[in-house]
């Protein structure tokens, strides 16, 4: 089993950055894809980024694709998104999810989720 727990999120003024960071407890966590979801109000959930356990490959969205990255420390058991260039439309619960397939672009191959943290950004 895996718990995860988002950190970092927060109030930031377009154009600016912030750096999410999702710590995972349990021994197995390089061998998980591991991804960022975001949820605005009103919205359905969305992919954001993700990093495969395997080769370290990454994928993004369309929109995010550029201005954010995903990365990941296996010994630290932490995986992190810097977003940059914020826009208000980022606004969101940003989630961070594991799996064990990888690609893993679709929040129907996650398993594990956290319980997201804030990301609010001003025009």
């Amino acid at each position: 089993q895996v718990q995860l727990v988002e950190s970092g999120g927060g109030l930031v003024q377009a154009g600016g950055s912030l750096r999410l960071s999702c710590a995972a407890s349990g021994r197995t966590f390089s061998y998980y894809t591991m991804g960022w979801f975001r949820q605005a109000p009103g919205k359905e959930r969305e992919f954001v980024a993700a990093i495969s356990w395997s080769d370290g490959s990454t994928y993004y969205a369309d929109s995010v694709e550029v201005r954010f990255t995903i990365s990941r420390d296996n010994a630290k058991n932490t995986v992190y998104l810097q977003m940059y260039h914020l826009k208000p439309a980022d606004t969101a619960v940003y989630y961070c999810a594991a799996s064990r397939v990888a690609p893993a672009i679709t929040a129907a191959r996650y398993y594990y989720w956290g319980q997201g943290t804030q990301v609010t950004v001003s025009s």
